[in-house]
C-alpha cells in the first residue's frame, strides 16, 4: 500500500518503505530510544532491534481519506521519562515528514514495547 497525495499537477504516490525510512530516522535520533522493534513483538516473542533496512517492520502507516496516521513501535532505556520521549518522537516525526515528504500527518502514535535495563 502506498500513500497517495493529490496535487494540482497530478498525483504523488509514496511507498511505505520510503515513509518508514524517514519516520525511523526521526525516531532513532531521540535520546532515550534504544531502537525500533517489530510491531509483532509479542507474536514473534523475539526482541530484535531493527536496522535501517527493516524500519518498515516497526512502522505502520494508514490513510483514511485525507487523514494519514503513523504508528511506531520502540524500545526505551530504563531511567528515562517515557512520556517525554514519546512527545519528542511525535514532534520529530511530524516535522520530518512535513519537511522531507511534503504532507501532514494527522496522528503519530507511539507504542513502547519494552524497557532496556542494564
Amino acid at each position: 500500500m502506498a500513500i497517495k497525495i493529490q496535487t494540482p499537477n497530478g498525483q504523488i504516490s509514496l511507498s511505505n518503505d520510503v515513509i518508514a525510512t524517514v519516520v525511523g530516522a526521526a525516531v532513532t535520533d531521540n535520546y532515550g530510544v534504544v531502537g525500533m522493534v517489530s510491531k509483532n513483538l509479542f507474536r514473534d516473542n523475539i526482541i530484535e532491534i531493527l536496522r535501517k533496512e527493516n524500519y518498515s517492520k516497526g512502522v505502520v502507516i494508514s490513510q483514511d481519506g485525507d487523514d494519514i496516521a503513523v504508528d511506531v513501535y520502540i524500545f526505551v532505556i530504563y531511567g528515562t521519562k517515557i512520556s517525554v520521549i514519546c512527545q519528542n518522537i511525535q514532534q520529530a516525526v511530524k516535522y520530518n515528514v512535513e519537511q522531507l515528504l511534503g504532507f501532514e500527518l494527522s496522528y503519530v502514535n507511539v507504542h513502547v514495547q519494552g524497557v532496556k535495563v542494564d
